[in-house]
């Protein structure tokens, strides 16, 4: 099965790394620094504990789409060239 179109797998790269940036700017904290507690843990250290993960889980399914694209093109690798000494 051929993966998609390394073009789109790089704007989805772009993509994520904009929601990343996004997700750890002022807004987003301010919106999860309330004085609420999930099971006795803050609000604000859940959403960074799970968001933080969570994009590194997906950055790393990025990178195994990846690598199968590259390895489903039915080329051979190429050949390292030869020094004609």
């Amino acid at each position: 099965m051929k993966a998609k179109n390394p073009l789109h797998l790089r704007e989805a790269w772009v993509i994520f790394f904009v929601l990343g940036l996004v997700m750890l700017n002022f807004p987003f904290l301010h919106i999860f620094n309330k004085d609420i507690q999930i099971f006795g843990i803050p609000l604000i250290v859940l959403y960074l504990m799970v968001g933080w993960p969570l994009s590194i889980a997906i950055i790393y399914l990025f990178s195994l789409l990846l690598d199968t694209g590259e390895a489903d093109d039915g080329e051979p690798p190429a050949a390292p060239p030869q020094d004609q000494a």
